[in-house]
Formats: structure tokens, sequence, C-alpha cells
């Protein structure tokens, strides 16, 4: 079974041996019968292990290629356990332009805890190499970028990476595994909200760590023992009914966001485009070589400035006004005063004339019509 979407829908999956239900079952249980004092049929507790996580677990493990896998209940509960494997006085390099919820929870939890931080230009292998120290424990990349779109080469940041001791954390979110394995060129960590486009349907809240180092998973492993954010039975199996659609859902994405890329860039109202799959994207060669195609999410900028994109982004009807991303419907927000508010005033604050969307599978015309009237 080598094919993605034959593993996305089997790996972890299979019939249940007890009574061949072909779905998981949704093991709604806090404990577990021991043969004897200490002598656990399965697990002792269900904070520690629970069978509908175990199979969410082997599946998205084994789509990105990764030998330990590990769930959370958000994606960014995932990010507190992998950057609890750190100590105070270590040092973190993230991105230029990153998710408001990372930039937030690396400056305001972790820097008050001890950890420091330096934002630079990822894509400038130079600019990075020059913000490494001997503290420097990790480099954290989003790779499409949130929301700028920005792709940086996972394969030679992990060489400037490793070259200095460092681990390379690469988010995965908008690509997902069906576009982008980020362990196969070099990377040691992946981190995915699987709210996004594993859960796929805006219903379920979750996050996943994926690695291949031992004793890193093992840390992982025990932060999300010892501390809890663990994602209920239901949360994993809708995560693992996402997985099976994953790479159908992912290709309709892709098509009807190059369209729409298309559509915006001969706009007249338009300002600047984001998106990968444009020749013109600084990043569009590096995205050729380590994707399969260049997702769902585009973004852009207005000429008439912040007061024309909020007025575009309240204006849509088939487009949903709202954060997150990665759901089945289309969804458009102002990342500036919404998503990456917890960035302002800093090197990651987003232009506030930038428009994002998470192009959703609905037909095509309509979701250019819609904009075609929002932006008139």
């Amino acid at each position: 079974m080598s094919g993605f979407n034959t593993r996305a829908i089997h790996v972890g999956s299979g019939p249940d041996p007890t009574t061949g239900a072909v779905n998981p079952p949704v093991y709604l249980t806090s404990t577990y019968a021991q043969d004897g004092v200490g002598v656990p049929r399965f697990s002792d507790y269900a904070r520690g292990d629970n069978p509908t996580r175990a199979a969410l677990e082997a599946c998205l493990a084994g789509l990105e290629e990764a030998q330990y896998g590990v769930a959370f209940a958000s994606g960014l509960a995932g990010e507190d356990a992998l950057l609890r494997t750190l100590v105070p006085g270590d040092h973190v390099i993230l991105g230029d332009d990153a998710y408001g919820g990372t930039y937030r929870l690396l400056t305001r939890v972790f820097g008050n805890w001890g950890l420091t931080i330096t934002c630079v230009d990822l894509g400038d292998l130079n600019t990075v190499r020059a913000a490494i120290n001997d503290s420097t424990k990790m480099i954290w990349l989003e790779t499409p970028s949130n929301p700028l779109l920005k792709v940086v080469s996972i394969a030679g940041l992990s060489k400037v990476a490793h070259e200095h001791g460092a681990l390379l954390v690469v988010d995965n979110t908008f690509a997902t595994p069906y576009l982008q394995r980020p362990l196969t060129l070099g990377a040691d960590v992946v981190v995915h909200s699987t709210t996004k486009y594993v859960g796929g349907h805006s219903d379920v809240l979750g996050g996943f760590i994926a690695t291949n180092h031992n004793e890193l998973a093992a840390n992982v492993r025990y932060h999300q023992y010892a501390i809890g954010a663990v994602p209920g039975p239901l949360d994993c199996y809708l995560l693992l009914r996402g997985l099976k659609t994953l790479g159908v859902r992912m290709d309709r994405h892709c098509s009807n966001a190059a369209a729409i890329a298309a559509f915006l860039s001969g706009h007249a109202a338009v300002e600047k485009v984001y998106y990968p799959g444009l020749e013109a994207h600084r990043g569009h060669d590096v995205a050729v070589q380590q994707m399969s195609d260049f997702g769902g999410m585009v973004s852009f900028t207005l000429k008439g400035g912040a007061a024309s994109a909020r007025k575009v982004c309240e204006s849509t009807a088939t487009f949903i006004l709202a954060e997150s991303l990665g759901g089945v419907e289309s969804l458009i927000e102002l990342p500036a005063v919404m998503t990456h508010l917890s960035a302002a005033g800093s090197t990651l604050e987003p232009p506030d004339s930038l428009v994002r969307l998470s192009v959703g599978i609905e037909d095509l015309d309509d979701l250019i019509a819609d904009l075609a009237q929002a932006l008139a």
C-alpha cells in the first residue's frame, strides 16, 4: 500500500479485529480494567493512550513518512509540548512571516519562561547563519508561510541548521503531507494544526508532531502525557475521517486556488497577489522542487489600502468572513486585525491591506463571481 490515498484510507484504520467494523471505533473511556495490580491490558488511563488516538497517530505519521507521531488537542498544544523540550536560555529562530499564535506563544509565553527569539527572513540563508548563536536549538519554518505564503527551501535550511547543531522544525499545515513531506527533505520535526486541512470540515480542533528522532519523540510523548493536552477520541475519529479524503480535497483546493490567483492577478483593484503557483512569486521555483502542487491559500493586497480590504472582506457571500482555514468552505479574512493581531507592531505584522483567502472546494464559477462583486 504505497500510494498516498491508499495509505490515508487504510493505515491505522483496518477493520476492527473484534467486530469487523470498517471504521475504527470511538473508544469513549477514561480508564481501563487491569488484569492484576499494575498490569493493564492496554493502558492504565486514557490520558496516556486511547485506541482511536493511536490509530490517528499511526496514520498521519505514516503519511508524513515519520516513525513517530503524537497527537494533541490543538496545533498550539503540540507546539507548546515541542518547545518544552527546550530549556530557559535556549534560542529559537523564527521566520519573519508566521502564524500569529506561534509568535505569541514564543514571545509572550516562552519568552517569559526564558527562551530567546529572533525573527529573520528564512529565505536568505546568510541572514539565517548570522542569526545563529551558541544557544540556538531550533529553526522554526513555515512553508508556505502564513499569511504571505513565503516558500523556503527545506533542504537548504536543514543543512544550515544541522551545521550548527540545531533542529529544523517545519509547520506543514498549509501544504499537508499530500503536497509536501518535510522529513524526507531533511527536516527534523513536522508540526500540524490538524484543525485545518487534515480535519477539513471546520468541525474539530487538533494538533500533531511527527519526527524520526527517538529521544525527541519520547520527550514530546512524555509532555503529552504529563501536561494532558490530548485530543478526545471523537476528535481523533473526525481527524481520521478527514485524512481519508485529504488527497481528493487538496486536488480541488489547489485547482480552485490557482484559478482564483490568476483572476486576482488581472484585476484592476488588486495591488499584489501572493500565491506560490504564480511564476512571479519569489518562492515559485523552490515550490516546484519541493511541493507537488501549490496549495489552497491565496493572499492579496488592495490598491485602495486598508479600507478597501475591509470592505471586500465584509462584502462576500460565498466566502465566509471567519478565521481559520483548510475547510471545504471558502473563508476570507483580514490578517492584520484577525489571525495576526498578536503580531501588531512586530516584524511579523502583515500589511493592513492584505486579504487572506482559504479557497474551498465549491464550484469555481461561484467563487470567482463572489470575489468579482466584492471587488467591484
